[in-house]
């Protein structure tokens, strides 16, 4: 069973940046697609960027230009470099496998909070 440890969250002022990190166990790693989702209060889960196996990425129209998916199959790690924050990406997001294009396994989440 995969588990996939997110940090990197907290509370920054709108226009900062934050890096999320989320470390993968499993020797598959780099045989699967990761992507970074956020569900803010009130609101459904909703995908925020995607890299596959071979790096290719695809982000939702709101975080592109702001968010970079990144991967490390050496580390088991992928990554999501947020700049220009704004209050609207206030949310808990997850990083989840996935497999064949099904969510397979999820992380905890971790809180990112941008005020105004």
């Amino acid at each position: 069973q995969v588990q996939l440890v997110e940090s990197g969250g907290g509370l920054v002022q709108a226009g900062g940046s934050l890096r999320l990190s989320c470390a993968a166990s499993g020797s598959d790693f780099s045989m699967t697609a990761m992507g970074w989702y956020r569900q803010a209060p009130g609101k459904q889960r909703e995908l925020v960027a995607h890299i596959t196996r071979g790096g290719n990425t695809n982000y939702a129209d709101s975080v592109k230009g702001r968010f970079t998916i990144s991967r490390d199959n050496t580390k088991n790690m992928v990554s999501l470099q947020m700049n220009s924050l704004k209050p609207e990406d206030t949310a808990v997001y997850y990083c989840s496998q996935l497999r064949f294009g099904v969510n397979v396994a999820w992380g905890q989440g971790t809180q990112v909070t941008v005020s105004s």
